[in-house]
């Protein structure tokens, strides 16, 4: 595994400390959303298609801040849109890390050479660049040619000044293993510090709806990929329960309060992956969140999800409460042969709600009626 030694610890004990206060319901990772603009238009993405006045919006470097003493999580994912489009993003980083946080800034990377000096390296950063594959894989996902080869020349760049690196790969339906496993020789080989990899989710938005995993397949592609892995040196910068979950190995249920959302929205419930009501403050989100109503066999919209948002957050605790059971899985690798685990059932589900374009048009009413500067649905200023 890639996950750093100080933020295995730091994670550790703070499950450990939440565990001992008796907390039932904690957060892990920050997922901070500081704005929706983006210079790519991915086909799989649900972050692309608000309207301009909402695409115009972000949190600033105070409400930045704000959410992150409030939520209390050890990391802070930083993603977008893109991120390196908020002209505040260095200031952002470094009073996050002032904080002892560790910090994944999630970037597509075409920016990312040119922005380079305003950041310094830190033990407790990395930079998290998307990369879906290889060179036509990758192109293909973000529906643009040539962002594989400045990706990686982003990469190497980084590398270059000291900085951690890690790549995030979300695999879709048509995905072939032995493409995946070349591809994942070849970020090895170039010194890549670890890969953050799973399924992608079917946002009710996004332009493709017919690529997306359903359980059954994401479970075999990625036992045909660990399979294929053996002794190949890769780095998966995840929990190896995780991953052993991946290959249809652990029952795992959905954790969805382990990485809260804080966008310019609110603070978004369920997770990161399903915008059905935002709340004020975390307080709210977590108080006033009906949980049970959410997840694979809860409802219909989780149904085919397996992404590291919801379930990363359930192996970590996990593998806090039983260290024996992922030093098994660390030590052997995913298990690739041999029944699976049995699947949860879908027959008790409730039918999705789709409530989307209701959130999206109280925010155009906020924006309509409320002189500079803008603010967010919480009543925010920016």
């Amino acid at each position: 595994m890639a996950v750093p030694l100080n933020q295995a610890f730091g994670v550790g004990a703070y499950v450990v400390k939440q565990h001992m206060a008796g907390r039932k319901r904690y957060p892990l990772v920050l997922m901070l959303e500081p704005l929706f603009r983006c210079n790519l238009a991915c086909n799989g993405c649900g972050k692309i298609d608000y309207p301009a006045e909402i695409l115009g919006q972000r949190l600033s470097l105070a409400q930045c801040l704000e959410a992150v003493d409030e939520c209390g999580a050890p990391v802070v994912a930083i993603a977008g849109g893109e991120p390196l489009l908020h002209k505040e993003m260095p200031q952002i980083v470094e009073q996050i890390l002032a904080r002892g946080k560790f910090i994944y800034l999630c970037t597509n990377a075409l920016l990312l050479e040119k922005q380079l000096d305003k950041f310094k390296p830190h033990k407790n950063f990395a930079w998290d660049v998307h990369l879906d594959g290889d060179q036509e894989m990758h192109d293909h996902a973000v529906s643009q040619s040539g962002v594989y080869t400045r990706a990686i020349a982003a990469i190497k760049a980084a590398k270059a000044r000291g900085f951690r690196v890690c790549i995030n790969t979300t695999l879709f339906d048509g995905a072939k293993a032995e493409r995946v496993a070349a591809f994942m020789d070849d970020v090895t080989k170039i010194g890549i510090d670890g890969v953050m990899i799973s399924p992608g989710y079917a946002y009710e938005r996004a332009p493709d709806q017919a690529h997306f995993l359903n359980r059954g397949k994401t479970k075999e592609l990625f036992r045909d990929i660990f399979r294929r892995g053996k002794g190949r040196g890769w780095k998966f910068n995840q929990s190896s329960l995780f991953l052993d979950f991946l290959a249809g190995n652990q029952r795992y249920t959905c954790t969805p309060w382990g990485k809260p959302t804080r966008n310019v929205f609110g603070w978004q419930r369920p997770c990161y992956l399903l915008g059905e009501g935002y709340a004020k403050t975390f307080t709210e989100l977590m108080a006033t969140t009906d949980w049970d109503k959410y997840g694979t066999g809860n409802y219909e919209k989780c149904a085919d999800c397996m992404v590291h948002s919801g379930y990363e957050a359930t192996a970590v605790m996990d593998a806090v409460k039983r260290p024996w059971k992922i030093a098994a899985v660390a030590l052997r690798g995913p298990r690739t042969e041999g029944p699976m685990a049995p699947e949860i059932p879908l027959d008790g589900q409730r039918p999705a709600d789709f409530v989307f374009s209701r959130h999206v048009q109280q925010m155009m009413d906020q924006l309509k009626h409320k002189p500079a500067p803008v603010r967010d649905l919480t009543g925010a200023a920016d």
